[in-house]
């Protein structure tokens, strides 16, 4: 009885590992190279990672991201989120439930996602990330739906890395490895390492669950 409960634990164990290590990355590869799934701008991206919630116990934490720019191997994102209204305070962390998230991965086409420029989003005292009429008139989308995305300027796209140590720490925020997601589907993020340039730091990637365009 002990032999075959042994045998049964390897054969599940071996099972994991080829899942793991051969089939995974073979069906990444093949995803990634069909043009629904294919890393571009304006392309969608799931992911989702287990952590703690600020207790003892840990829970699955969703994201949905939007490909804003890709400058070599720097690949920038942007969240996927809802403006609140005034009497319903949205969550304003990256995450999104669990709901919303199996949500846009079903309907992500069929969604109106707005892309706004940050400094509107501060331009109404006292409204950040909160739906008003400065917001619809400059967006019209938003009356559609209240999904949105935070947009830079087209003339801040695909320039130089700035060399002030202060101007890296913005740069580098939400910016990730294009070569790590293409082959490894994950988002590898860059880092500042002694405050004059940025590295791919390995050990706060997510996985990357679906890429959608």
């Amino acid at each position: 009885m002990k032999k075959i409960i042994f045998i049964t634990l390897i054969v599940i164990a071996v099972f994991y590992l080829l899942k793991q290590f051969v089939y995974k990355p073979y069906a990444w590869k093949k995803a990634i190279n069909s043009p629904e799934q294919k890393l571009q701008l304006g392309s969608f991206i799931f992911s989702r990672e287990r952590g703690s919630n600020g207790s003892q116990s840990m829970q699955n934490y969703y994201f949905v991201f939007k490909v804003i720019e890709i400058n070599g191997d720097l690949v920038r994102l942007s969240v996927i989120r809802q403006l609140s209204d005034k009497e319903n305070r949205l969550q304003s962390d990256f995450s999104t439930t669990k709901k919303a998230y199996q949500n846009l991965k079903q309907n992500i086409k069929n969604v109106t996602i707005t892309g706004i420029l940050v400094e509107d989003l501060y331009k109404v005292d006292g409204a950040t990330y909160t739906i008003n009429d400065y917001l619809i008139s400059k967006y019209p989308d938003l009356k559609k739906s209240r999904y949105y995305y935070e947009e830079i300027p087209q003339n801040k796209k695909n320039t130089a890395v700035p060399t002030d140590p202060n101007d890296l720490i913005t740069y580098y925020d939400l910016v990730y490895s294009k070569e790590e997601i293409i082959k490894n589907g994950r988002l590898a993020p860059y880092t500042m390492v002694n405050r004059d340039k940025g590295e791919i730091d390995n050990g706060l990637s997510k996985d990357i669950d679906l890429i959608k365009n």
